[in-house]
């Protein structure tokens, strides 16, 4: 649910039904958040109406249905209730299970004698779109959005590889531009947004501009006038680097056609390739090179981003949208069929093997030296998730030097650098390897006698 609101899924326009909602805790909370909000369940909930609305939640409910013809029929009855996104998720298998837990049917009983299924990742989504007949995005470890409009879908997929871009600044501001400046923001906010000039009937302001200046073109040179044309062209670059990505990836699905993407889309795509099948064999190509031996390799050697290893090149989630294009499909393989960690961190881009893991240090930010607390690593040939807890274990893995992780931009790099200046002056960093766990970096930190408070070395001994 919290994916759904933070992707913008569920908003105040949208109405929300939980399919299976046990006690209600969901719905609650989504009307809390002054969202339309109701829900059904087969135990606690058996008199309340089902009905048809935009957003319908089916959580957690597959896993614990034994009867396979009831599963079956449960996620149709959903998607049947659903107007615009069906949400699934359900207990995906990333531990080897337990021994106190007994095989019956396709599932297990667990220690309280309940039902649970436990599905791969791959056979989660296989599952919905055979019986649905559809084609489900994977959100997270063992979530799916399932949309009713195919241009929503892919809009939403394409969406979630664009780069984040600021408007550039005002530097030279002409009496002609600073004249028309308020009407000037939204094409300015366009073309920071798609990296090209709108074409007719996407911009609400269409009829004062050309009205004003006769075409948008026109507005947009004096815009150039008082900006650096540079800032601009770049964002247009990166545009298109996003579009590659978003295609590139569509391989591992059913490349949707021209006519199912959405209207801007295709806009997008005819203004930085020409043509919908020049941008697909331009993305393509990037996709396909990445099975040349050593390319993987060589670019996460070469990266000017993240904290390059012999065997791994690591990179703070905030910076994957700045590297090579062929790095963003290679994690896109990942993300895209099986799903991020959730709250992960950092990449780890493996370069001696096919493999990529996502890794969660909670309190990133402000904890000078954060301790790892879940990893889950993919190996992209079989697309085999292996999972691992350290929250409960003696001597977790700790982080050194956060600034080689994230890019320049990142608002605290400056100040996690002046803490490892620090550090490397007094000799704290010495023997990686020593320090490279919680009690050994403990033992260092005893031994120069320092404390770090607030990112500071603190001398603690006379």
């Amino acid at each position: 649910m919290r994916s759904a609101i933070e992707s913008a899924i569920l908003n105040n326009d949208t109405t929300f039904f939980d399919y299976g909602c046990g006690h209600g805790g969901d719905i609650d909370r989504v009307a809390n958040l002054g969202y339309t909000s109701s829900g059904w369940d087969p135990y606690y909930r058996p008199d309340a109406p089902r009905i048809a609305v935009d957003i319908v939640n089916l959580g957690y409910v597959l896993n614990v249905i034994e009867d396979l013809e009831e599963r079956r029929q449960a996620l149709i009855y959903a998607w049947e209730l659903t107007r615009k996104v069906l949400l699934v998720s359900a207990q995906v298998l990333i531990n080897d299970r337990s021994s106190n837990q007994m095989a019956y049917g396709d599932g297990i009983v667990t220690s309280r004698n309940t039902f649970q299924k436990y599905y791969d990742q791959e056979e989660l989504k296989k599952y919905i779109d055979e019986v649905l007949n559809v084609d489900a995005v994977p959100v997270a470890l063992g979530i799916y959005y399932v949309f009713r409009d195919e241009q929503e879908r892919e809009s939403f997929k394409a969406l979630r590889f664009r780069s984040r871009a600021t408007t550039p600044r005002i530097r030279i501001p002409s009496k002609r531009f600073e004249d028309y400046q308020e009407q000037l923001a939204p094409l300015m906010a366009f073309v920071t947004e798609r990296g090209r000039l709108p074409v007719k009937g996407e911009l609400a302001e269409e009829a004062e501009l050309i009205t004003e200046f006769g075409n948008f073109r026109r507005a947009y040179n004096v815009i150039l006038q008082a900006t650096d044309e540079a800032e601009w062209d770049a964002i247009a670059y990166r545009r298109s680097l996003d579009i590659l990505v978003y295609l590139a990836l569509t391989q591992f699905s059913q490349r949707p056609s021209f006519n199912k993407l959405s209207p801007a889309l295709r806009h997008d795509i005819k203004a930085f390739f020409g043509s919908y099948q020049e941008a697909c064999e331009v993305a393509d190509r990037k996709l396909f090179s990445l099975g040349k031996p050593g390319v993987i390799t060589k670019i996460c050697q070469q990266s000017k981003i993240g904290k390059r290893l012999p065997t791994a090149l690591y990179v703070h989630v905030s910076a994957i949208e700045e590297l090579d294009p062929l790095l963003r499909i290679y994690e896109g393989c990942a993300s895209r069929t099986i799903g991020r960690l959730e709250d992960a961190t950092l990449v780890k881009f493996c370069t001696d093997k096919p493999k990529i893991s996502y890794l969660f240090y909670p309190d990133f930010d402000t904890n000078p030296h954060p301790t790892l607390h879940t990893s889950m690593q993919i190996h992209l040939p079989d697309l085999k998730v292996f999972y691992r807890d350290y929250d409960r274990a003696a001597n977790p893995p700790i982080l050194h030097r956060k600034e080689t992780f994230v890019s320049e931009r990142y608002p605290l790099s400056e100040q996690f650098a002046n803490l490892t200046r620090q550090e490397e002056e007094l000799g704290l960093l010495k023997n990686s390897r020593e320090i490279g766990t919680r009690d050994g970096w403990c033992r260092r930190l005893e031994e120069y006698g320092v404390e770090i408070q607030n990112d500071r070395v603190v001398f603690v001994n006379s």
